[in-house]
């Protein structure tokens, strides 16, 4: 499961690779992995809240 994500580096949409699911520090939870192109770390913010 490819989430997409906005690459700040490539400046479009782009596939997330190594990515996995976070929690972050006020419980919501992200998806964070890299560019499929370029590398960057890449970090999107998920619509629920974690339990």
């Amino acid at each position: 499961m490819a989430e997409k994500g906005y690459c700040v580096k490539c400046k479009t949409l782009k596939e997330m690779k190594d990515e996995e699911r976070v929690t972050m520090k006020n419980k919501r939870l992200a998806a964070k992995g890299k560019c499929s192109d370029c590398g960057t770390g890449m970090y999107k913010i998920l619509g629920g809240k974690a339990q």
